[in-house]
């Protein structure tokens, strides 16, 4: 039995986690430890097989450590990481296995691979919008969603000028926040007489526990190694 360390249990997605692993669900995943905040996160990585960590940046950096000292796989979720923490996590991968995704969903990943291909074949004749809405207490904007699927595009961002033009064939970000949205993500490519939307909407929170858990079923045998969702689900 694969015992999962949950960083951040008292958190929404830490209490998403351990109602997953409660559910009897996941077969041959366990519930073996969570951590707070207040809490010496090294027996997270002592006392289980694979830890889980949707917390803070502060708190991520700290885990990171701890896996390569370990020498555990580690699951980050966590929001709000900047380009330095990505190389951090890729560096540490050389002496754990890492995986990051800034959404667990599979349904998001597949969506990401679709966009890639989407841009690729569409050319820079088509210009690229992403339109994302969360709640209103969402603090990074655009989300690291939106940033993931802007990466998919393979485009770099260019803002409207004042003219209120932006460049043929470049990248825009529109951000919406308010209510409980839980999130929704739209990949719109608009190009000469047509335009294509690829949109992922979420419903229900429990669906990024699912996603983390099952990462945790494909890492816990994985050699060192960064790796995302799109490996798990072999896109």
């Amino acid at each position: 039995m694969t015992k999962i360390g949950i960083a951040g249990i008292n958190g929404r997605m830490g209490q998403g986690l351990l109602r997953e692993l409660e559910s009897g669900a996941w077969a041959g995943l366990a519930f073996g430890s969570g951590s707070t905040s207040s809490d010496d996160p090294a027996a997270l990585f002592q006392d289980n097989h694979v830890v889980i960590d949707f917390t803070t940046p502060t708190a991520t950096r700290a885990h990171l450590a701890l896996a390569v000292q370990y020498k555990k796989p580690l699951i980050i979720g966590t929001t709000g990481l900047t380009d330095a923490d990505l190389q951090a996590m890729k560096d540490a991968a050389k002496n754990c296995a890492l995986l990051y995704s800034a959404n667990m969903s599979v349904g998001v990943n597949l969506l990401a691979a679709l966009v890639e291909q989407a841009s690729t074949r569409l050319g820079h004749d088509f210009d690229v919008e992403i339109m994302e809405t969360h709640h209103r207490n969402k603090v990074d904007a655009p989300s690291g969603t939106a940033l993931m699927l802007g990466r998919a595009t393979g485009r770099e961002a260019a803002p409207i000028d004042r003219s209120g033009k932006r460049e043929t064939g470049t990248l825009g970000y529109a951000v919406q926040r308010g209510g409980d949205v839980i999130g929704e993500h739209s990949v719109n490519f608009y190009g000469p007489g047509e335009r294509i939307e690829l949109t992922h909407r979420a419903h229900d929170r429990g669906l990024f526990a699912k996603g983390a858990l099952r990462a945790a079923q494909w890492l816990k045998e994985k050699p060192h190694g960064f790796y995302t969702m799109r490996d798990v689900l072999g896109l």
